[in-house]
């Protein structure tokens, strides 16, 4: 089987956007929500079977008590924060396996998914969809692999090497020496990609590096490696069955007045097409 793991946050984000260029700024309650799932649903209609999809139920996680920089939910606006909850009830409400990360992020939350999922030796393939640099560390040669929908690119570990410039277990060193402007921390300064790339091949992860090399630095870029580095530890199913679509719950035809008749007869469509 192959597992698919979706970045609801991203999601949402993407689908709120991309309706502002047709909305002229009225945006619709549940507009993203109804992408979302959407998006969702198309997966499943060509032939996904076993899905996951994380949240950031809050913005804030612990990375904000390691280093007060750390990115917030500050300038989110209202009416794309007023769709981050009912995503994630509409989710579980159309059957589909949803994670909620609050002292974690959605990042740690799909990082996690592919660790527990590829332990299963009845999944062939983790495909993780999201386009954030972040998850190219959970990138395993081409059994767990990151697609980038939009771009339409599939990332197994050789992708990643030739998009950074190293594989997937040095992106934590990576991003902690050039910095991650969306995260919000800055990288050591006077190190670009170039430099960082060359000495990353040289000497290997930061805390390999001779002292001389980062001086006082050093301290602070263990501290960004720390917030680059994805936890792998929270427990979000047992069993990688429980990833399965088996339709929507009896709760989803609630949904029918804020979603449109449209995506529930589809729903209800793939849902028949179990059987």
């Amino acid at each position: 089987m192959i597992v698919h793991l979706i970045d609801g946050t991203y999601e949402l984000f993407r689908h709120f956007y991309g309706l502002r260029r047709f909305n002229k700024g009225k945006d619709a309650p549940f507009g993203a929500v109804s992408g979302v799932l959407g998006t969702v649903l198309q997966m499943l209609e060509t032939g996904a079977t076993h899905i996951g999809v994380a949240t950031d139920h809050v913005i804030e996680s612990f990375r904000n008590k390691l280093y007060l920089g750390y990115k917030t939910g500050e300038g989110i606006e209202p009416a794309l924060w007023a769709q981050f909850h009912p995503l994630e009830e509409a989710l579980a409400a159309m059957g589909v396996a949803v994670w909620p990360m609050t002292d974690l992020e959605a990042d740690d939350g799909l990082a996690s998914a592919a660790h527990l999922a590829s332990k299963s030796k009845r999944v062939e393939k983790v495909s993780i969809w999201t386009p954030d640099k972040d998850l190219a560390q959970c990138v395993r040669d081409g059994r767990v692999v990151q697609v980038d929908r939009k771009g339409k690119k599939i990332f197994d570990e050789k992708g990643v090497r030739e998009k950074f410039g190293v594989g997937p277990e040095l992106i934590p060193d990576l991003l902690a020496l050039v910095g991650d402007a969306a995260d919000g921390y800055p990288g050591v300064s006077g190190i670009g990609r170039v430099t960082a790339v060359r000495l990353l091949k040289q000497y290997g992860p930061i805390e390999s590096f001779p002292p001389e090399v980062l001086g006082t630095h050093k301290k602070e870029a263990l501290l960004f490696k720390d917030l680059a580095t994805l936890r792998t530890d929270a427990k979000l199913f047992k069993d990688v069955d429980e990833l399965q679509w088996r339709g929507p719950t009896r709760a989803f035809a609630s949904w029918r007045d804020r979603l449109g008749e449209r995506l529930l007869e589809r729903t209800a469509k793939a849902a028949a097409a179990l059987t």
